[in-house]
């Protein structure tokens, strides 16, 4: 496969070898370019040969000298220099096929592309992954690879995927693990499906890899919209206890043997369970926040860590409000207060969402829509100020799921509202209105 070469950057050590936009790349140094991370492994040397076809149709060579891992100053039409690959499993748990309709069309894009686990953390299930991709990962040392288990059960997890290939993802991970590729394990729990003895199964297969550096259990979210759908039921407060007995024995296990506990539940399972959540440093360096593994005591330790050491004076009296889901409402509570009785001229007002949009039982913060808040906000004193959690938003920081935009819905609430990131510090400044002209 060779990629057209959309842009040369001026300068660069490609432009200064006269390849032109329109050039195909075939290969570097002899190795054939199929996507970005062929690419990028291969034009780091300082020393480099380019075979490429110009717009004439004429195969050229072009030997290249620049400081090793310079960019070669080349761009294609596309990041992955090709399409996203996506998803061919239809797993019982897939959240995507619980979507209402009407959502913009992205966000029904299943990707499984191992491309995107090793440049954004993108887990993958390995069951769309080909030899050579597996060959390439080894060859690279691509590493940390980060994929999504569920269970090492071969039947079970063709069972819950729906995918013939779905069985052979522990004889795959062995083979990373052998090569020294650090490995983090996401397990989707359902219940009576892969919790109780086949969790026991799985964590017992997955802590025997040295290289498996994380292994987070969360539980499956079902929304509203399930029709046609297998029927699965939620965790309740003994079922959460019962997958933190098991993860608790297995992590105590981990730090006899490996000097670290490896094996965490989602922050969501204490809340369900009822259980106190373990402090922030039971997570050590916290290598899956992304699943909500570790993250409210993280948020918890830093807020309270920088009200102790702020020493700002609110001359005036501030009124804001806070929305937040209902799983982060007590402890988004819990932090105002103490920030309260410090500052008493502060009056911070947390607003609890329900999620009707996605059927209301969904509870995390990241799923609210601007059509919920408008809907439970609408008519109410909000102060001088709405701050929302920067979940909420798609990754360019202005649009809630429900394609709602933040001014737009600023407009409709009649208040400027403000994104604040999951850190401590940025909490209290933006609670505090620091940095505010």
């Amino acid at each position: 496969m060779s990629v057209i070469i959309d842009s040369v950057v001026k300068g660069s050590p490609a432009d200064k070898s006269k390849i032109k936009a329109g050039d195909t790349l075939v290969s570097i140094d002899g190795n054939e370019i199929m996507d970005v991370l062929d690419y990028r492994f291969y034009q780091n040397n300082s020393r480099l040969t380019l075979e490429y076809i110009n717009s004439k149709g004429k195969i050229k060579r072009s030997k290249i000298k620049k400081s090793e891992y310079d960019e070669l100053g080349l761009c294609f039409p596309t990041y992955l220099m090709d399409e996203k690959r996506s998803c061919r499993n239809k797993c019982i748990f897939c959240f995507i096929d619980q979507l209402p309709k009407g959502l913009r069309e992205t966000l029904y894009f299943k990707d499984d592309d191992s491309r995107l686990s090793f440049l954004f953390g993108n887990y993958i299930t390995l069951t769309n992954i080909t030899e050579h991709e597996i060959e390439r990962i080894i060859n690279m040392h691509i590493s940390p690879i980060n994929i999504s288990v569920h269970t090492t059960n071969p039947e079970l997890r063709v069972k819950m995927m729906s995918n013939k290939n779905a069985g052979k993802v522990l004889e795959i991970m062995n083979r990373f693990n052998e090569a020294g590729i650090k490995i983090n394990c996401q397990m989707v729990l359902v219940p009576g499906y892969n919790d109780g003895a086949e969790l026991e199964r799985t964590l017992k297969d997955l802590t025997a890899l040295q290289n498996a550096e994380c292994i987070a259990a969360v539980p499956v979210g079902l929304t509203g919209h399930r029709e046609g759908l297998a029927e699965l039921k939620p965790f309740d407060k003994d079922t959460a206890k019962a997958v933190i007995d098991i993860i608790d024995r297995f992590g105590d296990e981990c730090t006899q043997k490996y000097g670290d506990r490896r094996v965490y539940a989602a922050d969501e399972f204490y809340i369900l369970a009822e259980q106190k959540l373990p402090e922030a440093g039971f997570y050590g360096d916290f290598l899956q926040l992304e699943n909500g593994v570790g993250l409210v005591p993280l948020m918890l330790d830093e807020t309270r860590k920088a009200t102790e050491e702020c020493d700002y004076k609110l001359d005036n009296k501030r009124i804001i409000t806070i929305a937040t889901g209902e799983a982060a409402y007590p402890f988004i509570s819990q932090m105002v207060d103490k920030m309260q009785i410090k500052w008493d001229n502060l009056e911070c007002r947390v607003k609890c969402i329900k999620n009707n949009f996605f059927g209301g039982k969904i509870t995390v913060a990241g799923l609210v829509t601007a059509t919920d808040i408008e809907q439970q906000l609408k008519g109410m004193d909000l102060g001088d100020e709405l701050l929302i959690p920067s979940v909420m938003l798609r990754d360019g920081g202005d649009m809630f799921l429900d394609s709602v935009t933040v001014e737009e819905l600023s407009k409709k609430l009649n208040i400027k509202i403000t994104p604040v990131n999951n850190d401590g510090y940025e909490f209290v400044d933006a609670v505090l209105g620091i940095g505010i002209n």
